[in-house]
């Protein structure tokens, strides 16, 4: 089996000894070559350009924007004779969690920490075991688990600036991000976008957008947070909508999220299983994310479900 591993060198977790240490141990399950992300995006251009090489495996040591590139340099590559790229004529991709999260890896089932997924890593690509996994697609570009559009967007886009400025990624820091932003933000006063589905009533007025490939959404520590716990690799979009950010109402709906059987709702709360399209339009620009990375602000984003998409290790 031939195989590549993209590294982020940047990966949160992981040092360069542990680095050597993954490495010696892929060569001795597979035919290895090791490849450095440089920049942002980086990761795009290696995964494709292994996919068109023919490899087997795609294995990433990084976090969720390290597998998110990647996948989106998997699904846009040209494969054997020009076709299409499909789960059966891509490589599989097998994630090693390296980031300060891992939503994605542990969504899989993989543990959180770097040496035990590894090793789970190693028994599946020994064994050959795998799953065939859905994505999500917004206008051109994929996700593995998960988009914001408005309110926890913005809150990723205070964490990265507060990142560059040296503060390290922590549940605290997430908290006080999602406060300023709730308390500062436009979201809470002018709701501005509404989602529309293909023979479906328009839904106006909406302050922000959770949607997810899988469930959980994400991680505080070792508890999952669920606003869509029926979220599955295996169906359509789920969608979370509230419809204002009023202090109790939010409250209420946040702590739903934490709950051991989370089932959010409420006259505020929008909730949307297994949808296979539908667009969010805004009357003024939205802070967008994707798999937890800040893109910018969009004013339209169209959203759809690409079943059985792609091979992973598991």
């Amino acid at each position: 089996m031939r195989a590549v591993l993209l590294v982020n060198p940047k990966a949160t977790t992981t040092s360069e000894r542990a680095r050597d240490v993954l490495v010696r141990a892929l060569r001795s399950e597979v035919d290895l070559s090791v490849r450095y992300t440089r920049q942002r995006g980086h990761a795009t251009t290696l995964a494709r350009e292994a996919a068109e090489e023919g490899v087997d495996a795609v294995v990433t040591l990084g976090g969720d924007g390290t597998v998110n590139e990647v996948v989106n340099g998997l699904m846009t590559a040209t494969t054997a004779g020009g076709a299409e790229p499909t789960a059966d004529r891509l490589p599989a991709l097998a994630t090693v969690p390296g980031g300060s999260t891992n939503v994605f890896a542990r969504s899989l089932g993989l543990p959180r920490e770097w040496p035990e997924g590894a090793s789970m890593i190693l028994e599946g690509l020994r064994l050959g075991r795998h799953r065939t996994i859905g994505l999500g697609l917004a206008d051109d570009r994929y996700f593995t688990f998960c988009a914001g559009f408005g309110l926890d967007a913005s809150v990723i886009h205070r964490v990265e600036e507060a990142r560059r400025r040296g503060r390290v990624s922590s549940p605290s820091l997430y908290f006080r991000a999602f406060t300023a932003q709730f308390l500062l933000g436009n979201e809470r006063r002018h709701p501005a976008i509404q989602l529309e589905r293909p023979g479906e009533v328009t839904e106006g007025e909406l302050a922000t957008i959770i949607v997810q490939n899988t469930a959980p959404w994400t991680y505080v520590g070792d508890r999952e947070v669920n606003p869509n716990p029926e979220a599955s690799f295996d169906l359509g979009l789920d969608v979370m909508a509230l419809r204002q950010l009023g202090v109790a109402s939010t409250t209420r709906t946040v702590t739903q999220f934490f709950s051991s059987t989370p089932d959010p709702r409420g006259r505020k709360v929008l909730r949307l299983h297994d949808v296979a399209e539908f667009t969010l339009v805004a009357s003024r620009p939205q802070a967008f994310q994707l798999d937890g990375d800040y893109l910018g602000e969009r004013e339209k984003v169209r959203f759809t479900s690409v079943p059985a998409a792609l091979r992973v290790i598991c």
